[in-house]
């Protein structure tokens, strides 16, 4: 188990505790986008701006989508 997959699993313990505390989600979302593991990261970064509407997690969720939405487009990524 790596750095990221240990940080991940005591991020998760501690939002099972405080699962109100919009950090902790968008420093989950943080780490989950670093795996590449965007599906988690947006569910993070929603959770956090639902809880938090002043957090930073709804630009990040947005920068994500952005590069998703760039990505997908056939014609910029032959």
């Amino acid at each position: 188990m790596n750095e990221i997959d240990e940080e991940i699993k005591i991020l998760e313990e501690q939002i099972k505790k405080t699962p109100s505390d919009d950090t902790l989600h968008y420093k989950l979302g943080n780490l989950h986008r670093k795996t590449g593991n965007w599906k988690a990261a947006i569910k993070c970064y929603l959770t956090a701006s639902e809880l938090n509407p002043a957090s930073p997690a709804a630009e990040a969720c947005k920068s994500i989508m952005d590069i998703l939405e760039f990505y997908n487009k056939d014609l910029y990524n032959p």
